[in-house]
């Protein structure tokens, strides 16, 4: 499974009871993801996206919080100047499900990358 097709996935609330992914199902799910994205703890994903400024910054993080809205999956997002990152998981199992992944891969589709200017 590839980033977008976790993106064109909906993300399905956990009401607990499931144990969190773990082996070679976590795996094949990290590496479906696009670059950047970390596995902290083994239990969350996180990753930190960088920006020219704070206003941009900004903009991105209330994309993200749109998103979680939409998506019924709320991720932990820190702003700061120039950067955001966010942490992801499934807070009832304490550990990482498909739709942290598909989460995941949603905010990589929100971002756009800062453009820098090359002078000679």
């Amino acid at each position: 499974m590839n980033a977008c097709d976790l993106a064109s996935k909906t993300c399905i609330p956990c009401k607990g009871g499931v144990p969190p992914l773990a082996g070679e199902a976590l795996a094949a799910l990290q590496a479906g993801l696009g670059g950047g994205w970390q596995l902290a703890d083994g239990r969350r994903l996180e990753k930190e996206f960088a920006f020219r400024n704070f206003r941009e910054a900004l903009a991105f993080t209330n994309l993200v919080g749109e998103l979680a809205e939409q998506q019924g999956h709320h991720p932990d997002v820190y702003l700061a100047w120039g950067k955001v990152r966010l942490l992801v998981w499934t807070h009832k199992i304490n550990g990482l499900t498909e739709s942290d992944f598909i989460f995941a891969a949603k905010a990589d589709q929100l971002y756009a990358p800062p453009v820098t200017t090359r002078t000679a």
